[in-house]
């Protein structure tokens, strides 16, 4: 078997169970010990499993999600620095709320294998976490958006006022001077249950949505702690954030380091 197929079959073995133990993965493969461990490095740096104790898992992109595959690798790289600089901010055993966004999908790939309390309107999210032993899960229901597999509408809202988080992180699709905005009615209901569930909100969003209006009004840019983006913010949108009041974290591209 070629490299690239047995790593190609590695992968789908572990896709498909979600979680796999190095044995099971040798026994299958019929390859040593040590191949696997190489392979399995190769797959870590891909984004595509992280290895915990007693086995691996699957942390690559759902293919039921057509919205991040559609996302540019540049938007990909901001989006990836973000998420470092996020759960940096993630103590274990903290109590987190994630929504469904790209940037909070990257972030829970850092974070399988942490233990934590995780909380989450998304399903994606939710698989990530399912089969790790060291994190608790709780998934909150309601209307799922086909487009992305996240919760939202009354039912959630209403499992989310009986929540209480340290820490709740979601993204936005605008941010502008009037403050966040969101392209779904149900979504912002849902992300403001978020906030009011959470002791610090946190919002995760790269320098592309600066300057644009969606079609909601989630908040004010000072109803929320902390804002993370990418260095390709502007002087500009640096100064009206701080002056907000808001804790600006500007996460470099290229190196994955906050200033």
């Amino acid at each position: 078997m070629l490299v690239e197929e047995r790593r190609n079959h590695l992968l789908e073995l572990v896709r498909v169970r979600r979680f796999a133990s190095l044995p099971e993965l040798v026994d299958q493969l019929r390859v040593s010990e040590s191949t696997v461990r190489r392979d399995l490095d190769q797959l870590e740096k891909q984004g595509a499993a992280r290895r915990i104790h007693g086995g691996v898992l699957y942390t690559g992109v759902s293919p039921k999600l057509p919205h991040f595959d559609a996302q540019q690798p540049a938007e990909w790289d901001k989006k990836k620095s973000i998420a470092a600089a996020a759960q940096r901010l993630i103590e274990d055993d903290d109590t987190i709320l994630l929504d469904g966004g790209s940037t909070t999908y990257e972030l829970a790939r850092l974070l399988v294998g942490r233990p934590l309390h995780v909380v989450t309107t998304s399903l994606p999210v939710a698989n990530l976490f399912a089969s790790d032993a060291g994190s608790d899960l709780v998934l909150i229901g309601g209307n799922i958006c086909p487009r992305s597999g996240v919760a939202r509408g009354p039912y959630a809202d209403r499992m989310l006022s009986m929540v209480r988080v340290r820490k709740t992180i979601f993204s936005v699709a605008g941010v502008c001077d009037d403050g966040f905005f969101n392209n779904d009615l149900m979504l912002v209901e849902t992300e403001l249950a978020m906030m009011r569930a959470a002791a610090e909100v946190i919002v995760v969003a790269d320098s592309t949505k600066f300057g644009h209006q969606s079609l909601t009004h989630l908040c004010p840019l000072n109803a929320v702690h902390q804002l993370i983006v990418d260095d390709g913010i502007t002087t500009e949108w640096r100064e009206k954030v701080r002056a907000a009041g808001v804790n600006l974290i500007v996460a470099e591209t290229n190196t994955n380091t906050t200033v």
